[in-house]
């Protein structure tokens, strides 16, 4: 029997880009893939109404629809996800962002030569050869490869990408709910990176199609960099600040509903 893969789509505001990414789940993907979840963190658009049209029309994909009980942010979205994905017995869990700017099929070597089973998380990597960048400007992947140089130093492994838009998790890896106290924002991928050097978990980079069309960022440059800056000093000082609380809000459980047909 293979292994169970849930693959996880976040989603918020992204009705004009969810479609394209539903539509990368052909025949050949699928053979992977136990069930899906778009995990739609109270989108103000009509995001859900466009996946709950594309469910209908497709019934024979496993497509659950869960719309968070608050907006938990992106990092928020996927503690939501973990939970279920451990909750339900998956062994894996890929995470698929639902603004289309990833492409899924970048992982199909991966799960072909089953390599992803040496691994706790594959993470997909924009700035790493082999990449594809398109629409990303020169600035921007200047300041990336910079923070990916301050993390390389400070955790003493080559750091390819700080949090793409596709990545794979073993369940196993997150048993412990590490990543509980982690940030809702942005900024929860940055936490995983260092704790995976905290936690010894065994990571592997690998290359992406990475496009920037009609996405609108949610990032605010400055404010970030500075954030990312003082979270990697003050681990860098000690590790086990990564055990710190880094919500501004405290959550005691993340819940969602299922969301069913109309």
């Amino acid at each position: 029997m293979g292994d169970k893969i849930l693959l996880f789509i976040p989603g918020y505001n992204c009705e004009k880009q969810i479609i394209r990414v539903l539509n990368q789940l052909n025949e050949e993907i699928m053979e992977y893939i136990s069930e899906i979840i778009f995990v739609n963190n109270r989108s103000t658009d009509n995001t859900e109404k466009a996946v709950l049209e594309y469910k209908e029309k497709n019934k024979n994909i496993p497509l659950h629809i869960l719309r968070n009980d608050d907006n938990y942010n992106l990092g928020g979205s996927h503690k939501v996800a973990f939970s279920y994905a451990k909750d339900n017995n998956f062994d894996y869990v890929i995470v698929l962002h639902g603004d289309d700017q990833g492409d899924i099929k970048d992982l199909l070597p991966l799960l072909k030569n089953k390599e992803y089973k040496k691994y706790d998380c594959l993470l997909g990597a924009r700035f790493m050869k082999g990449s594809k960048l398109g629409g990303y400007s020169k600035f921007r992947t200047f300041g990336n490869r910079v923070y990916n140089l301050l993390f390389s130093i400070v955790v003493h492994k080559r750091i390819y990408d700080l949090g793409s838009g596709l990545n794979m998790y073993s369940t196993k890896m997150l048993e412990n709910n590490f990543y509980h106290k982690f940030p809702d924002r942005l900024t929860f991928n940055y936490c995983m990176i260092l704790a995976t050097n905290y936690y010894k978990h065994n990571i592997k980079f690998f290359p992406i199609s990475w496009r920037e069309d009609d996405q609108v960022s949610n990032v605010k440059l400055t404010s970030q960099a500075c954030n990312v800056l003082s979270m990697l000093f003050k681990y860098f000082v000690n590790h086990k600040y990564i055990n710190s609380e880094f919500r501004e809000k405290i959550i005691d459980n993340y819940t969602s509903q299922e969301v069913l047909d109309e």
